[in-house]
């Protein structure tokens, strides 16, 4: 195997927890039997930047973006080839991040679009944060795939942002009853597979989801092009994360 492989950034703190999580994802998943096989990882864990989604619903006029474009600078000028962003939410900035950045920024939202789309999802139920869910990135995405868009009505969206903010969030336990639910109901309206697009949502136990649910986890797809992309051979992903 070669040792000269990109060097990868996480712009992590968005948040703290899941961005720790996608940092041991990329080191689980990385086909290695030494030390060098593995990626160099340079992490900012901005855990001060802004509620992405208090901004994007008005509900705060603390804009994330300058945090985010500080700290990707400080990625790019540590060294970091490609960085990676384990927050949907934050793709509300996208364009705008990826013009500023020196190095190319991978985009979770469009790569876990594309990657339901090469599963042959023709129906896709979404389950994120009010703040992706009124930014229509996922839409956007399905839209240009030609792939249905479906996400939870809003007794639904309300209880899953509890779960989110209030429970994982908040390093609480989360009631996997109500997420199952939430699931269900995007499974009723004939989805094929369910995205999980917010990073948070990747904390949850996945040995408690209900198992006729096809889940999607971006989290998962993020890190396994994330180790692709830099040079390194992914490993140990489940049968739905194969292309």
């Amino acid at each position: 195997m070669s040792y000269r492989k990109k060097v990868l950034g996480i712009l992590g703190g968005l948040g703290p927890l899941a961005g720790v999580y996608f940092y041991r994802l990329i080191t689980e998943h990385t086909k290695a039997l030494c030390d060098r096989d593995h990626l160099d990882v340079i992490v900012v864990s901005g855990a001060s930047t802004p509620d992405r989604t208090d901004f994007i619903m008005g509900k705060s006029p603390l804009s994330p973006l300058p945090k985010m474009k500080e700290d990707v600078g400080r990625l790019a000028a540590a060294g970091a080839e490609i960085i990676a962003v384990p927050c949907n939410t934050a793709h509300f900035f996208f364009d705008e991040l990826d013009a500023f950045s020196p190095v190319p920024v991978l985009n979770i939202v469009r790569e876990t679009a594309e990657h339901a789309k090469a599963k042959g999802v023709k129906r896709v139920g979404i389950l994120a944060t009010d703040g992706t869910i009124f930014s229509g990135s996922y839409k956007h995405e399905c839209d240009r795939l030609g792939m249905e868009y479906v996400t939870p009505g809003e007794p639904a969206q309300k209880e899953l942002m509890e779960i989110i903010y209030k429970s994982i969030k908040a390093s609480a336990a989360p009631d996997m009853r109500k997420f199952n639910k939430i699931a269900d109901e995007l499974a009723s309206k004939g989805c094929d597979a369910i995205i999980l697009g917010c990073t948070e949502l990747s904390l949850l136990p996945k040995d408690q989801m209900t198992e006729r649910n096809i889940i999607i986890d971006s989290l998962f797809v993020l890190a396994k092009n994330a180790i692709s992309l830099c040079g390194a051979e992914p490993t140990g992903f489940d049968g739905i994360y194969d292309t």
